[in-house]
């Protein structure tokens, strides 16, 4: 089954452990300090301010779309790491969930929270894309995309990410939205940097 997947045990692992710290630092840093982000989550997150349309409904429609454009271009494989990565991170966040956060005081430090999100954020994505898989649908959306056109994906991170948050000034502070818009400048520059020696194997 392994070989049929094209998928490689040493990647595997990594995929896992990468979407377990994903989900520490969603749990711990961004839940606890309302810091939003951008792509399929902050985009739920709209509608249901604006639509009353649920996050699990648009959530899963966005995130079976992303990650059915990413199949077509990325194959049976990339596929295959993205739910490998999908079924790990709800298993650590449900983990997580049952226990008390570890930064309970963090709401009061929106910038504090912006830079250690980004870390978490820009490591656990930027290890599973690097292993060929996505964490969630608009990961492989960004992937399909730099995939597409040769953009760096730090760059097609930061121009949807930039969308979605422009739109939630709509409805979200200001102080709050650039306190989300360091994480995500942040985090993208991590997930490009840690892409950059695959991208680019002559350097």
């Amino acid at each position: 089954m392994w070989r049929r997947l094209g998928l490689e045990k040493q990647n595997c692992m990594v995929i896992v452990v990468s979407s377990i710290f994903l989900a520490f630092g969603l749990y711990h840093v961004h839940a606890q300090a309302d810091v939003t982000e951008g792509g399929v989550l902050g985009m739920t997150l709209l509608l249901e301010h604006w639509f009353g349309i649920s996050p699990a409904v648009s959530g899963f429609v966005m995130n079976a779309v992303c990650y059915a454009i990413g199949w077509r271009l990325l194959g049976k494989t990339f596929l295959a790491y993205s739910a490998l990565s999908a079924v790990s991170f709800s298993a650590a966040y449900g983990v997580f969930e049952q226990f008390e956060p570890l930064w309970p005081g963090l709401y009061r430090y929106p910038l504090a929270a912006g830079v250690l999100g980004a870390v978490f954020v820009g490591i656990g994505v930027g290890l599973c894309v690097r292993m060929g898989g996505a964490n969630s649908g608009d990961d492989a959306l960004a992937m399909s995309i730099a995939h597409m056109t040769g953009m760096p994906i730090d760059r097609v991170y930061l121009v949807s990410d930039l969308t979605v948050l422009g739109l939630s000034l709509s409805y979200i502070p200001w102080e709050r939205i650039g306190c989300s818009l360091l994480t995500v400048i942040l985090s993208g520059q991590i997930i490009g940097w840690m892409q950059k020696p695959v991208q680019n194997p002559e350097k």
